[in-house]
């Protein structure tokens, strides 16, 4: 008898998603989003160092135009403008205002001062020119504990063009392929699950072996159709791993 009666609890579940799903499939494709800070594994309360971001919400697309991984869109380009797919700063927040670039677009030169080496520099600039960069939308603020987050947004014509930068161009198995400043050595982060990611996006992320320099050093890079995105996170003394979590498991969902 106990065991009709967990069967049947079992079915009324999957019957419970099955609705969900055909409700939620009956909206529209690319409208408003929100994760909520509970959904993300592994951010379940709301003392667990969480920030406290704004909804967030997809930002309109131009007329008759598709979402990235709509069908039909074959070259997985998103038409919304990268700027606005940029994830807002949490409550608390300071700008960081060497990021906003020329009217929201960031220089090339500006994105490739974070790299270490004056030669990875050069033939990461000279990759980007290659592949066609469209332009890169950033942002960047410091929380009050004293973690600056910086988060690059880079388009290109196509996702076979940035799926290629990402790898092997960027990241070469567990290893990124070019050094920040301030994290020469770094060891793959295997918390940046894809459970904690939009089902569209992929994502490989690193941390700073010790002993630290002036800060800890958080990074990841994400893949997302025609776009790739950079998210680094630095902190004196260490940086936190769940604003991390957080911070790219929201990046994600605004570009999935």
């Amino acid at each position: 008898m106990r065991k009709d009666r967990r069967g049947l609890r079992a079915v009324l579940r999957w019957v419970a998603v099955v609705v969900v799903c055909a409700v939620g499939g009956a909206g529209t494709a690319y409208g408003i989003t929100q994760m909520k800070r509970s959904d993300v594994p592994g951010l379940a309360t709301s003392s667990d160092g969480r920030w406290d971001y704004p909804e967030i919400t997809r930002p309109a697309l131009p007329t008759g135009s598709p979402g990235p991984f709509a069908e039909g869109n074959n070259a997985t380009v998103h038409y919304a403008d990268q700027r606005a797919l940029l994830l807002p700063a949490p409550k608390g927040a300071k700008a960081d205002a060497a990021l906003r670039g020329n009217d929201g677009w960031l220089p090339v030169k500006s994105f490739l001062a974070q790299y270490a080496s004056a030669d990875d520099r050069k033939e990461l600039g000279q990759k980007l020119t290659d592949d066609g960069l469209r332009h890169i939308a950033a942002r960047g603020w410091t929380t009050p504990d004293g973690t600056h987050t910086r988060i690059y947004l880079l388009q290109f014509d196509s996702a076979a063009v940035a799926d290629q930068l990402f790898s092997p161009d960027l990241i070469s198995y567990d290893t990124p392929v070019y050094a920040l400043a301030g994290a020469p050595a770094t060891t793959y982060d295997d918390s940046v699950k894809s459970e904690i990611l939009d089902d569209n996006v992929k994502a490989s992320a690193y941390t700073e072996d010790k002993p630290y320099g002036d800060e800890d050093v958080r990074q990841a890079y994400l893949s997302a159709g025609d776009t790739l995105a950079l998210v680094v996170q630095s902190r004196k003394g260490s940086a936190k791993k769940v604003p991390f979590l957080q911070t790219v498991a929201l990046q994600s969902q605004l570009l999935g």
